[in-house]
């Protein structure tokens, strides 16, 4: 046994929690991910404050909020020169630890194929980017196959992005990930630990399930979507609606029916459980390999997906399908079956590795330690805050405000309409409530944005007892770090 443990850090694209039924779903088995809550912690409050899949990312990445990472959407990425700014990445904290580092399947990068710090990649990237020529794509083209669109399917557009892929499910996405973290884990023979993020591309739509799986779960099962409410969020639906239309996706959702909603739920479930049988098998390596019991397993998403809810796709909101999600920490020697109501964080997974591997957590890091498993604690969160180029959350476990650029703005009493159905910013029996949630995310908001231009800052001291400060050809550090 070595004396720091692996880590293996498993991410799915877009899962919600609710379609696990290890979080109570009836609908769905999913026995491989219900085994490491059974051993381990599972989180019923985790929320990823970022939800759309580059930010979500970015905030794991480098332990920063978005708005001082600088990465509000998908469009945005860290700066080239951040490590002159202060900032490392995990993989490279831990691999100047001692341990080795390994991205597997997507990362979101841009460039695709940058390291970040990891030692190796295999590269699974975006099942919506079709022209990176990754190891998946060359994976394909041994066999004769290339990616594909979800509109070279037929009932693609009819469906609403549900169908069967033409692959079979040893050549889908998330089969090509899973194995090659099951072939990292039973080739792995190096002296230091490892460090590993296996990023699944799935169950991000196209809803594309391998024919194995493509009908196990019958539309009549899923449990309904929650309805719109009239007038409550037009401009959301109607950038919802546009931004599908894009390319990359090309489904117009105007039309957007129970039967279709019903149809991508089904779907979606034969995605998860492709991923769940692939979590089997990289568990099954680990016990083969006799790593099991020293190797430390999260299990968590970047965001969730509507489904449907409010007559919604995809994510990029606060509503609970969007920003909710799982989150399952597996720790040897530890008891399990435990559950954890704390507010916490996606990306309070970054400082976690860091102290499980013995790293010193840098301290410009926004999260905090996941409480429960025996790391170095911080008091419970008063809130979680959640930020994005288009909205922010104040959310304080019950009441949940957010604003968005659309000028829609709502205020939600959880423990009363766990639904999001009664938007409460009007209502005048809760303006105290409103008032104090607005207050802390506004202090939050200009925190982060203060703290975002720390390249700008010319000095951390008074400069007018600094001599050298007056003397001809002064120049300042550029970029300061953090």
């Amino acid at each position: 046994t070595m004396s720091k443990p692996n880590i293996l850090f498993l991410m799915p694209d877009q899962l919600r929690p609710d379609f696990l039924s290890c979080y109570g779903a009836d609908f769905i088995d999913t026995p491989n991910i219900d085994s490491l809550a059974g051993e381990g912690t599972l989180y019923r409050n985790a929320y990823s404050t970022s939800p759309v899949c580059v930010t979500a990312r970015h905030n794991i990445l480098t332990g920063l909020n978005s708005i001082r990472a600088g990465v509000l959407n998908n469009s945005q990425f860290i700066r080239p020169d951040y490590a002159a700014c202060g900032i490392r990445t995990w993989p490279e904290l831990l691999g100047e630890n001692g341990y080795h580092t390994a991205g597997i399947g997507k990362m979101h990068f841009y460039p695709w194929d940058a390291m970040m710090g990891y030692d190796e990649r295999v590269i699974c990237e975006d099942k919506r980017w079709l022209h990176i020529q990754d190891d998946y794509a060359d994976f394909l083209a041994q066999k004769g196959l290339r990616k594909l669109h979800g509109n070279e399917h037929e009932g693609y557009l009819e469906n609403r992005g549900a169908f069967v892929h033409q692959h079979p499910f040893d050549c889908s996405w998330d089969y090509f990930v899973g194995d090659a973290a099951t072939h990292f884990i039973r080739d792995y023979d190096r002296d230091q630990p490892f460090a590993a993020m296996v990023g699944f591309p799935g169950p991000h739509c196209p809803y594309d399930p391998s024919p194995e799986y493509a009908d196990r779960y019958d539309p009549a099962d899923m449990p309904p979507a929650i309805p719109e409410v009239e007038g409550e969020h037009p401009k959301m639906r109607e950038g919802n609606i546009n931004g599908n239309k894009l390319p990359w996706n090309g489904v117009d959702y105007s039309e957007f029916t129970d039967a279709h909603k019903a149809k991508i739920r089904a779907h979606y479930c034969g995605l998860i459980a492709q991923i769940d049988h692939m979590v089997g098998e990289i568990l099954q390596a680990l016990r083969d390999t006799g790593q099991l019991d020293n190797t430390i397993v999260l299990f968590a998403s970047d965001h969730g997906d509507y489904l449907g809810d409010h007559n919604l796709i995809g994510k990029g909101s606060f509503f609970e399908a969007s920003c909710h999600v799982p989150l399952i920490a597996r720790v040897p020697g530890q008891p399990g079956g435990r559950e954890n109501s704390d507010l916490v964080a996606l990306a309070d997974v970054t400082p976690s590795m860091m102290q499980f591997a013995g790293c010193e957590t840098p301290d410009y890091v926004d999260f905090q330690p996941l409480p429960g498993l025996g790391l170095k604690e911080c008091a419970p969160r008063e809130y979680l805050y959640g930020m994005m180029a288009g909205g922010w959350m104040a959310y304080d476990g019950r009441y949940k405000l957010c604003k968005y650029s659309t000028g829609e703005h709502v205020l939600f009493d959880l423990q009363e309409d766990p639904t999001e159905i009664n938007n409460l910013i009007r209502d005048e029996s809760h303006c105290a409530i409103y008032e104090r949630l607005d207050s802390a995310l506004t202090r939050e908001i200009m925190r982060s944005v203060l703290a975002s231009r720390h390249d700008q800052l010319v000095y951390a001291h008074d400069l007018s007892g600094d001599e050298a400060f007056g003397q001809p050809g002064w120049r300042r550090t550029y970029p300061q770090p953090l």
